[in-house]
C-alpha cells in the first residue's frame, strides 16, 4: 500500500495540511530493507490499477525487488494510509484498505511461487486481518511453505483496527504464529496476545503452542531483544542509543531486516538480532516507513559510531 506521511509536526491527521507520499507495508518494508542489503527478494502482493498501484509498482521495481508475484487488480483500488507527524511517542494512523486489491488477493498467484530457491519467507499478521479471502490465502502459503520445508519467520504485527475484534485478532493471529520456524512479537503485542509482559513467558507461549516453532525472538524496544529455544536456551540481546527518534513506523520490520539478512548471512542468532536492533534503531531516525534502512556501507558506519 502506499502512505501518505504528515510534514506538519504534532498536528493532527485532521489539521494537517502538507503530506509525502512513501510506499508503505510490512511485508513490502522487509523486502526493501532486505534488498537495499544485498540480498535478493520477491513481494507477494497485489495493488489496483491506478496511481498509487503504479507509484507502488514503480518503486518495488526501481528497489530491484521481483515483483512477478505482485497481481495488477483491474477491479479493485490500492489501500494506502495517513500518518501523523510527532515528535515524541507514536504516531496515529488510519487506513483506507476495506474492499482493496489486497484485500481481494487472487489466491491462484500461489501456484506461481518458485520455492526452489528459496530460503526463507517473511509473513506477517496484517495480511490476514484484511479479510478471510487474505486469511484463507495466508493459510495455504503457510502449508506450501511447511510442504516445501521453507523457514518461516513470522510477525504478529497487530493492527486492531484491521479486525473486528480484539478476541477474534488474538485467536487467528496465535494460530497462524503456529505455523512459524521463528516468531517475532513485540512486548506490547506479547501482552495483548497472550497476557503477559514478560519476554520469558512471552516466549514459552509460543514454543509450547507449536511443534514447528523453534525459536521466539521479543523485541523489547530500545532495551534491545529477548531470544528464548525450544531446548530452554535464552539469552537478551542489548539494544543501540539513538540520538533523536523521529519516526517508529516501520521499526519492527527493520528489525526483521537485520534479523533475516543475518540469518541469510550465517550469522549466531544473537548476532543476526544484534543486526535487527540496529537496522530498527536506523528507522526510529528516518520519517518514511523504510527510509531508514541502511546499504551494508551505511549499516557498518553506524555500528563504527
Amino acid at each position: 500500500m502506499a502512505v501518505f506521511a504528515s510534514e506538519n509536526p504534532d498536528l493532527s491527521l485532521v489539521d494537517a495540511t502538507n503530506f509525502k507520499k512513501f510506499v508503505a507495508g510490512a511485508e513490502l518494508n522487509v523486502a526493501i530493507g532486505v534488498q537495499r542489503l544485498g540480498h535478493q527478494s520477491q513481494y507477494l502482493s497485489a495493488v489496483g490499477d491506478d496511481p498509487l498501484g503504479q507509484f507502488i509498482i514503480n518503486e518495488v521495481h526501481e528497489s530491484g525487488i521481483d515483483s512477478s508475484l505482485i497481481d495488477l487488480d483491474k477491479d479493485h483500488w490500492t489501500g494506502f494510509y495517513l500518518k501523523q507527524r510527532v515528535t515524541k511517542g507514536d504516531p496515529s494512523t488510519y487506513y483506507f484498505r476495506k474492499n482493496s486489491a489486497a484485500a481481494n488477493f487472487n489466491h491462484e498467484i500461489l501456484s506461481k511461487i518458485d520455492f526452489s530457491d528459496l530460503k526463507i519467507a517473511h509473513l506477517s499478521g496484517i495480511f490476514a486481518a484484511l479479510s478471510q479471502n487474505d486469511l484463507d490465502s495466508l493459510n495455504r502459503l503457510n502449508q506450501l511453505l511447511i510442504q516445501h520445508n521453507i523457514f518461516t519467520t513470522f510477525d504478529p504485527n497487530l493492527r486492531p483496527a484491521l479486525w473486528p475484534s480484539q478476541e477474534e485478532m488474538v485467536k487467528t493471529t496465535n494460530k497462524i504464529a503456529m505455523n512459524a520456524n521463528l516468531v517475532l512479537p513485540g512486548i506490547n503485542e506479547g501482552e495483548i496476545l497472550m497476557g503477559s509482559r514478560d519476554p520469558n513467558e512471552i516466549a514459552d507461549f509460543y514454543l509450547n503452542q507449536s511443534k514447528i516453532t523453534e525459536t521466539v525472538v521479543v523485541k523489547l524496544g530500545s532495551k534491545g531483544a529477548f531470544i528464548k529455544h525450544k531446548d530452554g536456551s535464552s539469552e537478551t540481546v542489548a539494544g543501540f542509543k539513538v540520538d533523536q527518534v523521529i519516526d517508529t513506523v516501520g521499526a519492527g520490520d527493520g528489525f526483521a531486516v537485520g534479523m533475516i539478512t543475518g540469518l541469510l548471512e550465517g550469522q549466531s542468532i544473537s548476532d543476526a538480532v544484534s543486526r535487527g536492533c540496529a537496522v530498527g534503531a536506523l528507522a526510529v531516525m528516518n520519517p518514511g516507513d523504510n527510509d531508514g534502512y541502511p546499504t551494508p556501507s551505511e549499516l557498518s558506519d553506524f555500528y563504527n559510531k
